[in-house]
């Protein structure tokens, strides 16, 4: 027995590898709780029923099986939660709850990528908030009428559970085969505000990233990354509120970056769609970009079908934009988006709007000349929100943070509501923090991101220096933090990354045009592990480095 542990720990024992595959054949009927030590199998339609809740733990990986391989007879696999019933998903960081296709090797980066979508179909919470609709027994879409999927209700605090730090992957898959029937990533159906739903990654999914049918429910921290349509939508009247929600769309397939409805079978019916939104990041599929299918990317925003909707301190940007940046629903009589604005209950106030295809200016991205007036009176800005760096390849170029002394990184807003987290910066990510993506999504773990430091802070501390230089880093060795000073002989593109002893980049500290001058940077090694570490500086034609030792 001494010897078997012994083993065990020489090998440093980790009990995921041991882990067994648990096949999911029945609907939950009663509490029940999935561990990390094992992996979850979802053999077609899986509901949690309404007296039921499901407790899932930190690190725990569920899966879908391929339609070809369901042995229930439905026509796909996917988890429902039932109007009254739970679930209580909580990762963290380090252990995020991944679902994903039975396909999918979560620890091999290699494996399935951003363009692998449809393996399953996705993750659906029905709850009893209200809805515009005429009725509150409602069928979601994508689930057949011979099963219960219904929402909707007259409770706007109804609680579907909770939710952190979540990835949902490559799903999408179409039980009729019919196109527009296909799920969501993440599909809300009258979801109360009682539910929590905080860190949640959508990627690769072959329709919406989320789509949300009326309800109460907020979000903070949401990630929509890499799915063949729409990545927000909403309709029947959802009135949440959401904050630091990141879009990232593909080169090769997507949608709008918002299709924002108000009604569905009654559009005058009342609550209307008015969501309260702040600090966006909206990265289309690339301002020069052709030849995309569904809805060509043809609109960054399209209010439409009588939605408001309040947005603030957000970044809009490399749209394709082949219709507008923005289009409001502008009828010939009757309720319409339109109207919504004029009633003060659609705004876009304090937003930052660049890279759009037909160019960058007001009526490029607003052909609408009431769209146009109502930018300009809101301060709304038409500028380069300088991000470090917008790559749809896994190649570590993904660093949506708005560069240092980029605008972006000042003079937002103060939404009108305490629920809002009250901050400097325009758009989902902190300049001088790290990303907040990092460790538990795909965009993560497949390597779209750079590994980041957290407390990143560059300054100017002298000008016109006589050479290019690049000092050691001070002090050396540090814990957690430490100095780096360089200095630039003349204005130049710099760029300052570190990297492990691998190559690998771990942070990217500069990226940017700098005048002349020696700039000084305070970074937090955050949660890099002890170890030899190389920074290097590229200007003005040189490269140069230097090593530094963190000790914890």
């Amino acid at each position: 027995m001494k010897k078997f542990l012994l083993f065990f720990l020489i090998l440093g024992f980790n009990p995921a590898i041991y882990s067994q595959v648990v096949n999911v054949t029945a609907d939950i009927t009663t509490n029940t709780t999935w561990t990390a030590n094992n992996t979850y199998l979802l053999d077609g339609l899986i509901f949690v029923d309404s007296s039921a809740t499901l407790f899932i733990e930190a690190g725990t990986v569920i899966k879908g099986k391929l339609q070809a391989n369901i042995t229930t007879g439905d026509g796909c696999a996917a988890l429902i939660v039932r109007r009254g019933g739970k679930i209580n998903a909580i990762g963290t960081a380090q252990s995020p709850i991944i679902f994903t296709s039975e396909l999918d090797d979560v620890n091999n980066p290699n494996d399935l990528g951003r363009d692998d979508n449809e393996l399953w179909g996705g993750v659906i919470l029905l709850g009893r908030a209200t809805t515009n609709q005429p009725t509150t027994e409602n069928q979601i879409e994508g689930i057949p009428t011979t099963e219960n999927a219904r929402y909707g209700g007259n409770d706007d605090s109804d609680n579907s559970g909770t939710m952190k730090f979540v990835s949902i992957r490559h799903g999408g898959f179409s039980i009729s085969g019919i196109p527009g029937d296909e799920i969501n990533g993440l599909t809300l159906g009258a979801v109360g505000s009682g539910t929590v739903l905080d860190h949640i990654e959508v990627f690769a999914n072959f329709d919406d990233g989320i789509e949300l049918f009326g309800g109460t429910v907020d979000i903070k921290y949401f990630v929509s990354a890499f799915n063949f349509d729409d990545a927000i939508d909403w309709d029947q009247g959802w009135r949440g509120r959401g904050q630091f929600w990141f879009v990232i769309q593909g080169d090769n397939e997507a949608g709008r970056g918002g299709e924002l409805d108000g009604g569905d079978d009654c559009e005058t019916c009342t609550p209307f769609s008015i969501p309260l939104l702040s600090n966006l990041t909206l990265i289309g599929a690339g301002a020069n970009t052709s030849g995309l299918g569904g809805d060509g990317n043809d609109r960054a925003l399209y209010f439409r079908d009588n939605s408001g909707g309040k947005i603030w301190n957000s970044i809009i940007t490399d749209f394709v934009g082949s219709t507008s940046g923005i289009t409001v629903e502008d009828l010939a009589s009757g309720e319409d988006s339109r109207a919504r604005l004029e009633a003060g209950q659609l705004l876009l106030q304090n937003n930052y709007w660049w890279g759009f295809a037909n160019g960058n200016t007001l009526s490029s991205i607003a052909t609408q000349s009431f769209v146009q007036t109502h930018l300009s009176s809101n301060q709304n800005f038409i500028a380069d929100p300088q991000l470090r760096g917008i790559s749809r390849q896994p190649n570590l170029g993904l660093d949506p943070r708005p560069a240092v002394g980029a605008p972006t990184t000042s003079g937002a807003i103060a939404p009108p509501d305490a629920w809002f987290k009250v901050v400097q910066y325009f758009g989902a990510f902190d300049p001088t923090d790290g990303i907040w993506t990092q460790g538990w999504t795909a965009l993560s773990s497949l390597g779209f991101t750079p590994q980041t430091i957290v407390g990143v802070e560059e300054r100017q501390i002298s000008e016109l220096p006589g050479e290019f230089i690049l000092s050691q880093n001070y002090p050396n060795p540090f814990n957690p933090s430490t100095k780096i000073v360089y200095s630039v002989a003349q204005p130049t593109n710099v760029k300052l990354v570190v990297t492990n002893l691998l190559g690998q980049v771990v942070e990217v500290l500069v990226n940017e045009f700098k005048q002349a001058g020696s700039y000084e940077i305070d970074f937090n090694s955050g949660d890099l592990s002890s170890g030899l570490y190389i920074y290097t500086l590229e200007a003005g034609g040189l490269k140069m480095s230097r090593k530094m030792v963190l000790m914890k």
